[in-house]
């Protein structure tokens, strides 16, 4: 749900004992993995035996496509419906999460009653022991993750959120060295400090600074790297997809977020909600549960530095279309920042 995430943060594609936290997060440069509804050669998933006939095969390039344009038109369209320029002014970041996640709680339990993109729920054993002790704290800091980086869209440009976003790797890294899930080395140290260096260089050229969006944005990271990792700790062992993810956390995420809205924005989001319409609210919500089912279909579909590459040509092309859009200011310092934390991101796949 991301989910890059994004918005909606695509959900680790799996964790089991090969996880690997630093490569999670919610665009699929973060994961290699396989479940038993997938697939490793680019087939439809849902774990039955005709989605192996040769005729129901998708070519990776188009799942690939697909996933970039989904997970483009979610950040878009929640910055359109937030921004109070170019928008609709609907500045009420809390309320929005809280109708994506019960979206998703609804949408889970009817993929899973007539579909069989949730056939994975088979391989999940979620007693209520493991959902006070687990699912709910991994759902409380993917609900902070989402109303914070919602929020940063009410101040910050697409184009300087993405950047920011290349530091993700960096934070996760450093989260799982003190649960020692890593090994600290000096080619890691390496990359971490090009990175960083290339984010605090295109952080340093913002022209559009916002203090109160930048926390914002820093602190979703922290959160989103908080919840990869303890996806790790917490979830070893367990074999989640991103829908069968979205399936338990979703709800935990939707009576969080709704508690946290009744103390933040209260009715006044109810009584703007003419500003949307059905029509808006519901193809929003729908276009970022869309992403998660993308998510399923992705897996598997190329390797992992095809998906890490794919990953930095989206945000690529959310920076450009962030300029268009919106009109976004991007410095010349900007992209050499950006493009050094780009070929951090890269050469973290490669040699990380």
């Amino acid at each position: 749900m991301s989910k890059e995430h994004t918005s909606l943060p695509m959900q680790s594609l799996a964790v089991d004992d090969k996880h690997d936290p630093i490569s999670g997060h919610a665009s699929p440069n973060a994961h290699q993995a396989t479940h038993n509804n997938g697939s490793q050669n680019g087939l439809l998933p849902g774990g039955n035996n005709k989605a192996q006939s040769p005729e129901r095969k998708i070519h990776p390039a188009i799942i690939i496509c697909i996933w970039i344009a989904m997970s483009s038109t979610v950040i878009v369209y929640n910055k359109y419906i937030l921004d109070n320029t170019t928008g609709l002014n609907f500045r009420f970041p809390v309320f929005l999460t809280t109708f994506h996640m019960a979206f998703s709680t609804v949408g889970t339990r009817v993929l899973a009653r007539y579909t069989h993109l949730l056939d994975g729920l088979a391989n999940v054993e979620v007693t209520p022991e493991r959902w006070y002790r687990n699912i709910l704290p991994i759902g409380a800091l993917f609900s902070a993750s989402l109303v914070t980086s919602n929020a940063a869209y009410l101040y910050l440009s697409v184009s300087f959120i993405q950047m920011l976003k290349a530091f993700m790797p960096v934070a996760v890294l450093f989260i799982s060295f003190a649960f020692g899930l890593k090994q600290p080395s000096g080619t890691l140290i390496s990359i971490v400090c090009l990175i960083s260096f290339g984010v605090a260089t295109a952080s340093y050229g913002e022209v559009d600074f916002v203090l109160v969006g930048f926390v914002a944005q820093v602190l979703a990271i922290a959160f989103e790297s908080s919840r990869l990792v303890m996806v790790q700790v917490l979830l070893q062992g367990l074999k989640m997809d991103p829908l069968v993810s979205l399936y338990y956390f979703a709800p935990v995420c939707a009576a969080i977020n709704f508690v946290l809205l009744i103390f933040t924005e209260g009715l006044e989001p109810f009584l703007e909600l003419y500003r949307l319409g059905p029509f808006i609210l519901l193809t929003n919500a729908g276009v970022a549960f869309g992403l998660n089912i993308t998510a399923v279909f992705l897996i598997g579909a190329a390797s992992s530095l095809v998906l890490t590459l794919s990953g930095v040509i989206k945000d690529i092309l959310l920076i450009v279309g962030s300029v268009i859009i919106f009109g976004s200011s991007i410095t010349a310092l900007q992209v050499f920042g950006y493009a050094i934390a780009l070929g951090g991101l890269v050469l973290f796949k490669l040699k990380g």
